[in-house]
């Protein structure tokens, strides 16, 4: 297998520590499903053009320049070569700020991954010092480069054999959480409830394996395809039935498998949840 290409290449740099490397893109989505627009009559694929949204007239591409809207339908035009110069100079140095546990960092702020590995081999060993020193303090480090034509700032920790670097959101791009959760009631949930509900998620903890979750959207349209080219008939897929809003507490009985009625099968073993499902269950057989 050929080696992955680099998305950039430069230097990493701590201090008076410096070390080539190359950027690797961690993700990509190159091996989904690709649709093409089609023209229906002709078959014929079909190319996007951009027109005057006013006279509807095409634009060539020599006419296309960039612009910014300061009122309805006026707007400052930005030269190309004006553009290009107020784009901060690259000296292609990540230069290490400051380290940090990685803690620190919300997951709202991970913007896209990329792996970071020596881009030759007489960077190795102050890699390999690089990346240890990382592990053996248990800290991230955070660093700035101009990255395809922005200065973007990464979080670079260990990951295996090399360094991971993640590009990091600005502050100004991240919505303030409190906007989302502005009309949330602030419900406490306590006693039996929360114990059952413990120990529903008790019973499905696990290990986090991304080979075991599928794209099912892409699964199904490699199907459909499939079926086109066999000439196979398509049945569309039923449409899941409308769930009325359950009660809570039968909701919890199910999840545990105590049932509506009491426990049964292997919820037996599990005496706790049961006396909780039970206590919570005696104030609705009074209510009645």
């Amino acid at each position: 297998m050929a080696p992955p290409r680099a998305s950039w290449k430069g230097y990493l740099k701590i201090a008076e520590l410096t070390c080539p490397v190359a950027l690797y893109a961690a993700a990509s989505s190159a091996e989904r499903i690709a649709l093409h627009l089609i023209n229906g009559k002709t078959g014929h694929r079909v190319h996007r053009q951009f027109v005057d949204a006013a006279t509807g007239a095409p634009v060539e591409r020599d006419d296309q320049v960039k612009g910014y809207e300061v009122e309805r339908d006026e707007y400052v035009i930005l030269e190309p070569e004006e553009i290009l110069a107020a784009v901060p100079e690259s000296d292609k140095t990540l230069n290490v700020s400051a380290f940090i546990a990685t803690s620190d960092v919300d997951d709202v702020y991970f913007d896209r991954p990329y792996t970071l590995g020596p881009s030759d081999r007489s960077a190795e060993e102050a890699f390999a010092l690089i990346r240890e020193g990382l592990r053996v303090a248990d800290v991230s480090a955070v660093a700035q480069t101009v990255l395809f034509r922005r200065v973007r700032t990464m979080l670079i920790r260990p990951l295996e054999s090399g360094l991971s670097a993640t590009t990091l959101n600005y502050d100004y791009e991240v919505r303030a959480a409190e906007d989302a959760f502005a009309d949330v009631p602030a419900l406490r949930i306590k006693g039996e409830m929360l114990e059952l509900a413990k120990h529903i998620i008790d019973t499905k903890r696990g290990a986090f394996d991304p080979a075991a979750f599928h794209d099912r959207y892409e699964e199904a349209l490699a199907d459909l395809v499939k079926a086109k080219l066999e000439g196979r008939a398509i049945e569309a897929p039923k449409p899941p039935k409308p769930q009325r809003a359950a009660d809570l507490m039968a909701a919890l009985r199910e999840s545990a498998g105590l049932g509506p009625r009491g426990p049964s099968g292997p919820a037996r073993k599990k005496p706790a949840a049961r006396r909780a499902a039970s206590a919570m269950a005696s104030p609705r057989r009074k209510a009645s």
